[in-house]
């Protein structure tokens, strides 16, 4: 067992918790992928050994001081199960397409407290630890019933042999071979004996999981993710409602904007911050918590810096957008749209960055808190400018601009006055240096998420080809699908937060488990986001618009987008379940292939040459859906799980020697 730390630590070569060693090894060499997946990439080590070295002058003494009496007993090595699902970071975008986050390097206190609870959890239903209540003695059909449905154990499930003579109880903890079926519960053995013993389980492959503690589990990871997307995304939701009620041509023209907004700025900012979640978690993780803070402001200077010739394109936009639309009021409104949006650039990049910085910290709840508050505001803003006011289309923009200025503003306020203010050492001139290796980690990230999310805006543009009535109902079937995509996405990030955990314990079978439950989960949702969509394709264009035309089109194609559902969700779980086996590579690879040489094609030839227009564009996107989902299903059923985490696990053995000499302690 290592010793417990204390204090900053060097960064060695790999990242020391385990799950991440073997994620960052599990990919194969042959398949190319962006360097900001893995926390271990070299880039990472020059950014940090950099930035160590620069603050290690007496101006910084203080901080490292800090850093020293602050850190808590944290043992990476012991976190097995330690990763919380980190989604919060992931922002909230359009539907179809599934962000590619990063896998967490080193686990901070709580996500280590998470993972005890976790091998608790496990042990028990493994009969290994005494149960958390008092089994019930009645037998009766109900309860035997009941605990084949919903009991967690395995014994419910099964008939073993009692296992507890494999695993000889400590002194402190009566582990007999009768301490499940006592009528009362034992006390919880330390957390050094959990460690062992759980070792010890792995060890003897005693370890085995049910369907029904997989469900219980990825329902706990993903609630709070789907309130947070939810809330997230109610920012945009507010300004298309209130937009929709003035007109046709405005709510064509907001999902102009809107769509433009998010490829040329939005998703780019999403896409670069995302090396965050590896910088500032390895410098948290290391105990150079002072890091934690200096990264944030970099990348928050970086993406304010670049932001200066997108607003120059937003206010000049207006030729673009009518070379785009054929529609001149349209476009005139998109622009103008996009001009008001400006004033919300800065808070977007903040926001992007300090939700990366909190989250590094294990306060994953902060962006929430912020959402609670702004969410409600921002409707608010809404109806007071664009009715009370009467600023009309410009209204929406300027309640949106506000909004994405306010949460990064509540953020702050939250680090301030409760939590996070450990890793702030203040403004300082050295956020404007080391730029290189930041930029040239977060770069294929974003080209890899941009790529994707341009399929969304050509067909936007498609759409704007068939007149304004066409364009305004693509904005409300644009802003459905994406709103109930904010069910499967977090699905899909817990989802590969619990199979990456357990594949790092060496539990491939109790991965494979969770992978069928998160397929059949995602299944369920779709069909239920279809059932949803069909019984009410009349009612949700009305909650959008007035407009009988736009209600017309869109009550049609939306029972395209019903079909489109099923697979939406199978498209995103299954891409999760690769990400937490750590093959989001072709995960990649087999959303770019569908999106650009299956739907595009298919969307533009029905919709242009058989004259099928929206319903073109959805159904090409659907079956793009369908061959995405089905060829990382069919991939993740042949997969041999067991003989990849052997292989990763030997390479990473191979390496350590020569990783750990790569970096020499600051």
């Amino acid at each position: 067992m290592a010793d417990p730390r204390s204090g900053p630590q060097p960064i060695h070569g790999r990242s020391q918790g385990r799950r991440q060693s073997i994620l960052s090894e599990f990919i194969p060499e042959s398949l190319p992928y962006p360097p900001s997946f893995l926390a271990t990439s070299p880039i990472v080590r020059e950014i940090l050994t950099r930035d160590i070295a620069e603050c290690s002058s007496e101006d910084d003494s203080h901080a490292q001081a800090s850093d020293t009496e602050s850190e808590t007993e944290v043992r990476p090595e012991d976190a097995k199960l330690a990763f919380h699902p980190n989604g919060i970071a992931y922002g909230s975008g359009y539907s179809t397409i599934a962000i590619q986050g990063l896998d967490r390097p080193v686990p901070n206190p709580r996500e280590v407290e998470d993972s005890l609870q976790a091998e608790i959890s496990l042990l028990r239903d493994n009969a290994i630890l005494p149960p958390k209540h008092p089994r019930s003695q009645r037998n009766n059909l109900f309860w035997r019933l009941y605990r084949r449905l919903f009991s967690t154990k395995i014994k419910d499930h099964e008939d073993p042999e009692p296992i507890f003579q494999h695993f000889p109880a400590a002194e402190t903890t009566p582990l007999l071979g009768g301490a499940a079926e006592a009528d009362e519960t034992l006390p919880t053995p330390p957390a050094e004996e959990i460690y062992e013993r759980f070792e010890e389980a792995v060890a003897a492959q005693a370890i085995k999981t049910t369907w029904q503690r997989e469900t219980k589990t990825l329902i706990q990871y993903a609630a709070p993710l789907i309130v947070t997307f939810l809330l997230h995304y109610s920012v945009t939701i507010g300004s298309v409602l209130t937009v929709g009620r003035l007109g046709m041509v405005e709510l064509a023209a907001v999902n102009l904007a809107t769509m433009t907004a998010s490829i040329t700025c939005y998703v780019p900012v999403q896409g670069l911050s995302t090396c965050l979640d590896t910088l500032c978690a390895q410098a948290y993780g290391s105990g150079h918590k002072h890091l934690v803070g200096l990264q944030a402001q970099r990348m928050t200077w970086l993406l304010w810096i670049l932001m200066v010739p997108i607003a120059v394109l937003w206010w000049f936009s207006e030729p673009v957008l009518s070379a785009m639309v054929p529609d001149q009021e349209t476009a005139s409104l998109a622009a103008l749209f996009l001009r008001v949006l400006i004033a919300g650039m800065p808070g977007v990049a903040a926001l992007e960055s300090g939700k990366r910085f909190v989250q590094s910290q294990g306060l994953f709840h902060a962006t929430t808190y912020a959402l609670v508050i702004g969410a409600p505001v921002s409707f608010a803003l809404n109806y007071l400018f664009v009715f009370k006011l009467d600023w009309h289309f410009a209204g929406a923009a300027t309640a949106m601009a506000i909004t994405q200025n306010l949460l990064p503003l509540l953020l702050v306020g939250y680090v301030r006055f409760f939590d996070g203010s450990q890793c702030w050492n203040g403004l300082t001139r050295k956020a404007f240096s080391n730029w290189g290796p930041m930029i040239k980690l977060a770069l294929p990230g974003m080209i890899m998420i941009e790529a994707q999310f341009s399929v969304l805006e050509i067909l936007t543009i498609a759409a704007g080809q068939f007149g304004t009535a066409q364009l305004a109902a693509q904005s409300v079937l644009v802003t459905v699908t994406s709103t109930s995509f904010n069910i499967p996405f977090p699905l899909a990030i817990a989802t590969s937060t619990r199979v990456a955990n357990l594949i790092g314990a060496h539990l491939s079978d109790a991965a494979r488990v969770t992978a069928k439950v998160a397929i059949v989960a995602g299944l369920v949702v779709g069909c239920f986001n279809l059932a949803a969509f069909a019984v009410l394709n009349e009612t949700i264009p009305r909650i959008f618009t007035e407009d009988e035309e736009v209600v017309s089109i869109a009550r049609r194609v939306i029972l395209v987008c019903a079909v489109m559902q099923i697979f939406d969700a199978l498209a995103a779980v299954s891409h999760g379940i690769l990400r937490g086996v750590g093959r989001q590579a072709i995960g990649g690879y087999a959303n770019l292939f569908s999106y650009y040489l299956v739907a595009l094609p298919i969307s533009l030839s029905t919709a242009f040459a058989l004259d099928w227009k929206l319903s073109g564009l959805w159904t090409g996107l659907t079956i793009g859906l369908a061959v995405v989902s089905a060829l990382e299903i069919l991939y993740l059923y042949n997969a041999d799980w067991e003989s990849a985490v052997a292989q990763a696990e030997e390479r990473m053995k191979s390496e350590d020697v020569s990783n750990e000499t790569k970096l020499s302690p600051a």
